[in-house]
């Protein structure tokens, strides 16, 4: 997991806690912080997995051509 990842379910949570705040609390406001901040963090998570796929192609296509390399 890399840092784009955890810091965009972190943004998430604290989003969702800020909706249920704002919910209890009759604020919409509140309520209107929490949504933006879940989608910014779902934004900053699908960048973060997007890095890691990037990562693990580029990984596997290394991997290969190693395996291509060392064939007899």
């Amino acid at each position: 997991m890399n840092e784009d990842q955890v810091k965009g379910l972190g943004e998430k949570v604290k989003g969702k806690i800020n909706e249920g705040v704002g919910k209890m609390t009759d604020d919409p406001a509140q309520e209107a912080k929490g949504d933006a901040q879940q989608i910014a963090g779902e934004a900053r998570k699908d960048l973060g997995d997007a890095k890691e796929d990037l990562k693990d192609a580029a990984d596997d296509a290394a991997d290969r051509a190693d395996d291509t390399r060392t064939a007899p």
